[in-house]
């Protein structure tokens, strides 16, 4: 039997394709022979996970009299004489050690052991807890079997894979990297997280569809398809606001969806052309309300990963999400970080001759295009902490209401953190009147080339002439939550991210 710890990721393609023909070889071995290389089942009494938290300190060289079937992936081998060893791995990692001896299982198994198990394997083992001479908590075997086998051999476990090795091929990752085991582990928590926390405030979760007839609810590009037996075009959604808000006006107040959404643009660090959203609505709430419950949503979240609200990211950073976050005002953060006295009614010309200076271009410029472009350039740096940026220029808001005191902006907030928006939130524009008129001027957008333009529902709005009660609502990306809490790249965060 060769112990074949030769990393995988330096194994040519002609070694590779050797092993895979040598491993193949063994299969139909397995097959011939009765015993399987694929078994329906195993007689599995236990988890490794399990075992390690019955005996954690037992002492060297010590037996329990407890006879246990346990299966795992063997990712060390070491074959001598008349004892040989493996590490057996489960799924979140834990490993124990599985010792099959000539004494215990007689000859022709041990040699069978030696001839048929390689790295990579799923194995099953059944014998007796013990605890080894070096005080390692090991299976001693009475008896073994195949329960599944690897055909092409693992990564070198001691190395790291790269990048583009673990988003093309993350069940390797999960295999061979703790922080992928960890990653999955803390999204799960995380959207049990925010499901208690809006359980808690008596909310509703709902489901709405991913294929529409008219794409709405953000400024984005969308997916096209088309579906056959409707012989018409289809959109993938790039929100779910416009049913959400249906599902208000039907009378469900406390509303909220997790789920995918698709946009059509680029891919960079904090962004994905396939992502998971929340989105949440609450009837006689407003923006500063949904600011108080996404702060809640995202602490709560934090505690859940990693116990409190000081998180440790990846590369050993510690971010506080602690304390009452800063709320500013887009356009005095704006000014103080600036020297500008840019206002809701400052003029286009005048934005555009400042933008120039910077070496700033926006297509199709408009007011809030520009005082957007200026605040990301002016302030967004300089933001640590956990900030909501208040009060948006009114034309880059459509389906946002007017703010009840200031002229010429919405009751809108967005939330950043690591330097990058996290959430936003709405005082949500209910009026299907002025929402028509968002939705016009919004069209006349889109004829002079703006792809992010929406467009006119009227579905939507004959949902709003029904009328609908005072709303505020929110939305969070998931995967940047994620990032939030574990300081990862956005396509870290994904499980299964798009790759070219």
């Amino acid at each position: 039997m060769t112990d074949d710890t030769a990393p995988a990721a330096e194994l040519t393609e002609a070694e590779v394709s050797e092993q895979k023909a040598v491993r193949l070889e063994k299969r139909q071995r397995l097959i011939d022979s009765g015993a399987g290389a694929y078994p329906v089942g195993v007689g599995v009494t236990t988890t490794i996970p399990a075992l390690r938290a019955k005996y954690p300190e037992l002492e060297a060289d010590a037996t329990t009299g407890d006879i246990v079937g346990i299966a795992g992936r063997v990712v060390h081998l070491r074959n001598t004489g008349k004892l040989c060893f493996a590490s057996l791995q489960s799924g979140d990692g834990q490993r124990i050690q599985a010792m099959i001896s000539l004494a215990e299982v007689g000859e022709e198994s041990l040699e069978r052991w030696k001839d048929l198990v390689d790295l990579g394997d799923h194995v099953f083992v059944s014998g007796e807890v013990i605890s080894s001479r070096r005080g390692e908590l090991s299976v001693l075997a009475r008896d073994w079997a195949i329960a599944a086998k690897a055909i092409l051999p693992l990564p070198n476990l001691h190395s790291e894979l790269s990048d583009e090795q673990r988003v093309r091929s993350r069940y390797l990752d999960l295999i061979v990297r703790e922080q992928a085991r960890f990653t999955v582990r803390a999204r799960a928590a995380v959207n049990a997280s925010l499901r208690s926390t809006f359980s808690a405030h008596e909310y509703l979760e709902v489901e709405t569809p991913m294929l529409q007839v008219q794409h709405g609810g953000a400024s984005a590009r969308p997916f096209i398809t088309h579906s056959n037996a409707f012989d018409t075009e289809l959109y993938l959604r790039i929100a779910p606001e416009l049913f959400l808000k249906r599902a208000v006006v039907g009378g469900i107040d406390r509303v909220f969806e997790i789920n995918r959404n698709f946009r059509n643009e680029g891919a960079d660090s904090t962004h994905s052309p396939e992502f998971a959203m929340l989105e949440a609505y609450e009837a006689y709430g407003d923006y500063n309300q949904m600011a108080d419950l996404t702060q809640e949503l995202v602490q709560n979240a934090a505690r859940a990963v990693s116990g409190g609200l000081v998180v440790t990211w990846a590369d050993g950073t510690e971010y506080d999400l602690g304390g009452q976050w800063d709320r500013i005002s887009m356009y005095d953060s704006l000014n103080a970080a600036s020297g500008l006295s840019v206002t809701p009614q400052t003029p286009v010309e005048e934005l555009l001759a400042h933008a120039a200076t910077l070496d700033i271009e926006v297509a199709l410029p408009t007011h809030g295009k520009l005082v957007e472009e200026l605040w990301e350039h002016y302030v967004k740096p300089g933001l640590t902490r956990p900030t909501f940026v208040m009060d948006f220029p009114v034309d880059t808001s459509p389906l946002v209401r007017d703010h009840r005191s200031i002229p010429g902006v919405v009751e809108k907030w967005d939330l950043y953190v690591r330097g990058f928006e996290l959430a936003t939130g709405y005082s949500e524009l209910v009026d299907p009147v002025i929402q028509r008129e968002r939705f016009v001027a919004q069209a006349l957008l889109a004829s002079k080339g703006d792809p992010e333009a929406m467009r006119l529902d009227e579905e939507f709005l004959r949902a709003l002439e029904h009328g609908m009660p005072p709303t505020g609502g929110m939305g969070m990306g998931i995967d940047r939550l994620l990032m939030t809490v574990t300081g990862l790249g956005i396509r870290e965060t994904i499980l299964f991210p798009l790759v070219k």
